[in-house]
């Protein structure tokens, strides 16, 4: 009986494939989400019942990858479509970096700019990390800065430069600061000196006494201007007024995305949607203080679960019931980074890995850096409650929503992404054959071929077999040498090809 529902969900979800592309598209992008963190993957210590219902509409993965296991690049490769090493020096970028993505109407399709071509209103709100500006002379935040989303197909966007511990720490609203007093220019500057850089600047160095008990660096890169009671990366002056507040920033985005989503009208949108939680600071609203059992990083993944609660009731009140919803993260977990937000004593405390069962976190090579929670929804279209192995990366997002939409991509566009449109759908229990995976930085890649994992630096190698091995112990490289070479043949072979369509 269990076989025949199951079967019969999945000639649905094949037949909605081809059916009327879906009146929403939203991806939910959390922000340091590890995989065991959050109940819908098993922690005990963290609620997340908006993702616990979400999952119980659509179909969860186990083997769901950012394209790196850090921050800017992860993006990059979600909405180009393109693995980031396509990209010289596509690394973390500080909040005065210049523009990484490819202009609209220049050649290279992005996803926000396809999907503009595709009739859909289109708006990134929330953490950006992808550059804004161009050229060598340093950002003016006092106009407006271009190019932004704006240029690369985004209509309208509310974003945060870079992340909430880098300067500058305002909003912009369609390149413009929020809120910015045109008597007190912003001005910033990242340079790596502790002591003020300006008269009167205030630092972790000068006035200790000002900062928040978790808004304490742990490293020589936070502690530089304090605003509001944190030490940031970078040193800011000016802009008073314009400041965040960090407990309000998870409030904030979601109250943007109900304005974007009211003011659509019921007219097709994609929503480009991206939290500043969990990543450090830490800084949660009072009333999600002591909701979870792991301090102030599990208190704010029950923020972000809220905030994804509250997303979905928008869609729902203004009538986008027909919304295809992915949820996911940019990267794996990381416990202590750079604050002393007692994190690492309340993890230790109650013994627990976000990346469980797997190695590492973010920053790593090892499962843990890029493997992911990623839920996919949409009624009527994917099976209830479906759980997927199949091995997937955000990277394919742009060509399995071109496959949904019916939008043929042009040659030359999107060149890393596949088609899984009928994975991510849950009609399909396979994924990629193969998957690179990438930290941050260094010459270390990972390569997934089914449940076998290569690392190699291009010389030297390690293999593990997932299947029997998650925590990438036992290293079979040598005993299994034939695989071990023609897995780095073949990952050699990936990173040399620009594939045509």
């Amino acid at each position: 009986m269990k076989r025949a529902v199951f079967a019969m969900a999945v000639c649905a979800a094949i037949a909605a494939a081809g059916a009327a592309k879906p009146q929403a598209v939203v991806i939910f992008y959390a922000d340091d989400l590890g995989y065991f963190d959050t109940s819908t993957y098993g922690s005990q210590h963290i609620p997340t019942p908006n993702l616990d219902a979400l999952a119980a509409e659509g179909v969860k993965f186990l083997d769901a990858h950012s394209a790196t296991s850090v921050c800017t690049p992860s993006r990059y490769s979600l909405l180009t479509g393109n693995y980031a090493f396509r990209r010289k020096n596509n690394h973390i970028l500080d909040g005065d970096a210049k523009l990484i993505l490819p202009l609209e109407g220049g050649g290279v399709l992005t996803l926000p700019a396809m999907m503009r071509e595709a009739g859909y209103r289109t708006a990134a709100i929330g953490k950006w990390h992808l550059g804004l500006g161009a050229g060598s002379e340093p950002t003016d935040w006092n106009s407006r800065v271009s190019p932004g989303p704006r240029e690369v197909g985004f209509e309208s966007s509310y974003i945060m430069a870079a992340t909430a511990d880098r300067v500058p720490c305002v909003f912009l609203r369609d390149g413009n600061v929020v809120g910015l007093d045109p008597a007190d220019p912003i001005e910033i500057s990242y340079s790596r000196s502790p002591d003020p850089i300006w008269e009167g600047e205030i630092t972790a160095k000068t006035n200790p006494e000002l900062l928040k008990w978790w808004g304490r660096s742990a490293d020589k890169q936070h502690d530089k201007t304090i605003i509001d009671g944190i030490s940031r990366i970078g040193h800011q002056r000016g802009g008073k007024a314009a400041n965040w507040k960090g407990e309000d920033i998870a409030d904030v985005l979601a109250e943007e995305a109900e304005n974007f989503i009211a003011s659509s009208e019921g007219k097709p949108i994609f929503l480009y949607f991206c939290t500043a939680d969990i990543h450090v600071p830490r800084d949660p609203h009072p009333r999600y203080k002591g909701k979870s059992q792991l301090g102030l990083r599990g208190d704010v993944a029950v923020q972000m679960d809220d905030t994804l609660g509250k997303v979905r009731d928008s869609l729902a009140r203004h009538g986008y019931l027909d919304t295809l919803f992915i949820f996911t993260s940019d990267n794996g977990p990381v416990v202590g980074d750079g604050y002393l937000d007692g994190a690492r004593m309340a993890y230790a405390a109650a013994n627990v890995n976000p990346a469980h069962p797997f190695t590492g976190g973010k920053y790593t090579i090892y499962e843990g850096g890029t493997r992911v929670p990623m839920v996919v929804a949409w009624p009527g279209h994917t099976p209830k409650g479906a759980t997927s192995s199949a091995l997937v990366s955000q990277t394919d997002f742009a060509r399995s929503i071109a496959s949904i939409i019916g939008y043929e991509v042009p040659e030359g566009s999107m060149g890393d992404s596949q088609d899984l449109s009928q994975t991510l759908l849950g009609a399909r229990a396979t994924g990629r054959d193969t998957l690179v995976e990438e930290a941050g930085w260094g010459s270390w890649r990972g390569f997934r071929m089914g449940s076998w994992k290569l690392m190699t630096d291009g010389e030297n190698a390690k293999l593990f077999d997932l299947a029997q091995d998650v925590t990438e112990t036992e290293d079979v490289a040598s005993s299994r040498s034939d695989l071990a070479d023609f897995m780095k043949a073949s990952l050699r072979d990936t990173v040399q090809e620009h594939k045509r369509h």
